[in-house]
């Protein structure tokens, strides 16, 4: 494979051995943990937790990332195809309440591949960085349930400074409509979500305009009962931070985050309590369930 399956489109040779490119990784899957996760948005959680899958890599790979063992590090497992698939019908036997995999961007020929044609009786869910390509996504139109996807940036200088990609925006929002376009609003069954968007937007220190941009956007393109939106506060400072990345989002910048939200109509969604900035809620990747 000659990789261009997001916007780096830096045309990597990946093999099902050989890594390579801003991801770090080969064409065949390489995962650092599958689990039960309960960390996630009440919707996706259900009764026993997100199964999630964590996929290794990113190709953003941001340099306050709580992931960056994976993402940086590149830490995991290679597998085969046919073992994600196993992983994906153990998930689902411990009572996942839908397929939620993390970071799935570089590997998905080999997710689709995975997925195959069966009608998994839990949601998929595409929980990614936000930074893809329309035409990737188009690709798992009618494979993937719900979109996760994050926004992170609507000020290209941000973008650029934290995690290289200056076009961030252009794409991601590119992006999100695509996905909009095939789930269409979203839908809840007993509290669950089936299908739909759900947007989310980690509130960053010291960027509260970039976060008011970010909001403006959806707030103009999505109508009530369209999307969810999640605001999060959970930013935790990592090793060597420095600037505003090296201190936790204040209470006057959540507050005022949050106001801004429900000042632009967007009720749909989720806040954060400021205590969600803790480190014991980064899952320890320790290779169980793979």
């Amino acid at each position: 494979m000659i990789c261009t399956l997001c916007p780096r489109e830096c045309r990597a040779e990946r093999t099902e051995t050989r890594a390579g490119g801003v991801c770090g990784q080969p064409a065949a899957p390489v995962v650092a943990k599958a689990m039960l996760h309960q960390w996630e948005e009440p919707c996706l959680v259900g009764a026993h937790g997100a199964g999630c899958v964590f996929f290794s890599g990113c190709n953003l790979r941001c340099c306050f990332c709580q992931n960056g063992v994976l993402s940086r590090e590149g830490f995991g497992k290679p597998i085969t195809v046919e073992r994600l698939r196993q992983i994906f019908h153990e998930l689902i036997d411990q009572g996942a309440a839908c397929l939620d995999l993390v970071t799935p961007t570089q590997f998905t020929p080999a997710i689709l591949e995975a997925l195959g044609d069966e009608k998994w009786p839990v949601p998929v869910v595409w929980n990614c960085g936000g930074y893809e390509k329309a035409e990737t996504i188009r690709a798992l139109d009618g494979k993937v349930q719900v979109y996760l996807p994050d926004f992170k940036y609507a000020l290209p200088d941000v973008a650029r400074r934290y995690s290289g990609a200056a076009d961030y925006f252009e794409r991601s929002t590119e992006a999100i409509l695509e996905m909009y376009r095939q789930t269409g609003p979203y839908a809840l069954e007993g509290g669950l979500l089936k299908r739909g968007v759900l947007i989310r937007h980690l509130l960053l220190p010291g960027q509260l305009e970039n976060t008011r941009r970010c909001i403006d956007w959806v707030a103009e393109h999505f109508a009530p009962g369209q999307v969810l939106f999640s605001l999060m506060s959970q930013y935790t400072p990592q090793p060597g931070a420095t600037g505003n990345l090296a201190r936790h989002v204040t209470a006057a910048e959540y507050r005022a985050a949050a106001a801004y939200m429900e000042n632009c109509g967007i009720t749909d969604g989720y806040t954060q309590e400021r205590t969600s900035a803790r480190e014991e809620y980064t899952p320890d990747f320790d290779l169980s369930g793979v």
